[in-house]
């Protein structure tokens, strides 16, 4: 249980001839939610009084709500008054400061308000497999907020994963291969299969793209017509900079050509090379990641995931290193909102830690 302190008065008793006097409620009196860390693989905070706001609430018990997600990796808020983009703009940044732009983005979203984005726009009938978000980068945020506007008429869940617990999954040799060499991914745009590197990067501007690319490591070449290649050698195990445990982290089998129907795969190889392909994914020395190691760790993703239906106003927090996420297909209209907080320490600082255990 959880507590804070509200406007609410009580009337005590006093003589009658006196007007009633009012006394606030101290914070110990009234429990406003209850948290449930026994229901699933999220915590579950439900509101115990009408009125709850959501985003004060946060702001105090910001210690309490750190402690949980560090621990559970994911927090359910359910039954709150969050009707709106706005005011979800406004539990999101409830416990930092901004919230962060899409750039270097690998989906199609949609800007809704401020720092507030559509979930991935891709159509109902397909599967966004697991995976943390913009892991594919060495930025990426700690935090993911979501918001269910309104839930599918079936299907849509969001499904999780404890990316630690994936990481146990996967055999030692691989995975130690995997944190020595890290993943190189390569992206090419402009040809019209993928997003454009306008769209990626949110910018029109080739100088502004480029002061992006420098800023975030990233290499590249650029071609006639517009098109470009980029190129970046990231993280495949992390250690969380606060609790110090180790999780799969990186996207390969999202980048890697073996993610595709075979078909589209097949038609990609025949009208161009490998290099030319969308989006790839190698060990960072260059050479080719074995689908073999990506069919484990797609079998690792699976044992892990949990899905949870949508409920209409809810939200939901993810530690973005502790846990994956993905979606399950859909029938009807469906809506869910995202924002991001919470930029990565900067590697090499204090606060990025040292380097990843080997979970035992």
């Amino acid at each position: 249980m959880t507590t804070e302190t509200t406007g609410l008065t009580a009337l005590s008793e006093s003589a009658p001839t006196r007007a009633p006097r009012r006394r606030a409620i101290r914070l110990s009196e009234l429990d406003l939610v209850t948290i449930d860390t026994e229901g699933g693989l999220s915590v579950l905070v439900r509101p115990r009084v009408p009125g709850v706001d959501l985003a004060r609430w946060l702001k105090d018990n910001h210690e309490r709500v750190e402690r949980l997600l560090g621990e559970r990796g994911a927090i359910r808020f359910q039954g709150f008054d969050v009707t709106t983009a706005a005011a979800f703009e406004s539990v999101s940044s409830a416990l930092s400061p901004e919230l962060l732009n899409y750039v270097y983005g690998s989906t199609p979203r949609s800007r809704e308000k401020g720092g507030v984005y559509t979930s991935t726009e891709y159509p109902p009938d397909q599967t966004i497999p697991q995976h943390n978000e913009m892991a594919y980068s060495t930025r990426w945020p700690m935090k993911l907020w979501f918001y269910c506007q309104y839930p599918a008429a079936a299907g849509g869940e969001t499904p999780l994963a404890d990316s630690r617990r994936v990481l146990r999954r996967i055999d030692p040799a691989l995975r130690a291969r995997f944190a020595e060499r890290g993943v190189r991914y390569v992206r090419n745009y402009g040809g019209g299969l993928d997003l454009s590197w306008q769209r990626a990067f949110e910018t029109d501007d080739r100088e502004e793209a480029e002061r992006t690319f420098r800023d975030l490591g990233i290499s590249y070449e650029w071609f006639d017509g517009g098109r470009l290649r980029t190129w970046q050698v990231c993280q495949a195990v992390v250690s969380h900079p606060v609790t110090g445990e180790a999780a799969w982290f990186n996207q390969a089998h999202l980048f890697h050509p073996s993610s595709l129907p075979a078909e589209v795969r097949e038609s990609l190889l025949a009208s161009s090379g490998e290099e030319d392909l969308p989006r790839n994914a190698l060990y960072g020395d260059g050479t080719p990641i074995e689908e073999s190691a990506l069919e484990e760790v797609r079998a690792a993703f699976a044992a892990e995931t949990v899905a949870e239906p949508w409920s209409a106003g809810e939200v939901l927090l993810i530690d973005n290193v502790l846990m994956s996420h993905g979606r399950r297909p859909y029938e009807g209209p469906r809506k869910v909102l995202v924002a991001m907080t919470d930029p990565n320490p900067v590697p090499g600082s204090p606060a990025a830690g040292g380097e990843h255990e080997e979970s035992k």
